[in-house]
């Protein structure tokens, strides 16, 4: 009879403690499952290797436009590479527009973003717009290839000249 008491109440014991684990079941679920994450995470990170610091090199110059091995990023203000397309060689003769002028705009002129097409599909080109020596207010439209700058055209935003050049075209108004 004292086995059959004990091991009833053994039994009522663990029903006791079993109904008590079963309240505790969520939670006991929940905390292996943030156990897991932690555990996985700190896994992937152990994998990735370490970010590469980063090194600031004050000798190169502050502007990326200056950069000699890379003319995507932004316009290249540098006139060593300038070609001038026919177009503009002629409306630089009918505006009295010299090189000179040209060149000082490229490197001081301010970007018309209205007017430029940075998406053209052969060479970005820039709208340049500024004042010359002689007091003229002047756009000048910049396609600015990888291997070289072309001035497609030079416009005098002030004075309407009566110019035959070749692409002359009423569609192509390009004034203001």
């Amino acid at each position: 009879m004292t086995e059959a008491v004990c091991s009833a109440s053994h039994s009522v014991f663990l029903s006791k403690h079993l109904i008590v684990n079963r309240k505790w079941l969520p939670y006991v679920l929940i905390a292996l499952m943030v156990i897991a994450i932690i555990v996985i995470k700190q896994f992937k990170n152990s994998n990735e290797p370490a970010p590469k610091p980063r090194v600031t090199n004050n000798d190169k110059p502050k502007d990326p436009a200056s950069n000699p091995t890379d003319r995507d990023r932004g316009f290249d203000r540098r006139t060593t590479y300038l070609e001038y397309s026919n177009h503009a060689t002629c409306r630089m003769q009918c505006r009295k527009i010299s090189k000179t002028e040209v060149e000082e705009i490229m490197r001081d002129g301010k970007i018309n973003y209205n007017k430029s097409d940075l998406q053209n599909a052969r060479c970005p080109r820039y709208a340049l717009e500024g004042i010359t020596k002689d007091d003229q207010r002047v756009r000048i439209v910049f396609a600015q290839c990888n291997e070289k700058t072309v001035v497609v055209t030079v416009i005098d935003l002030e004075t309407d000249y009566k110019c035959d050049c070749p692409g002359d075209d009423d569609k192509y108004k390009n004034k203001r």
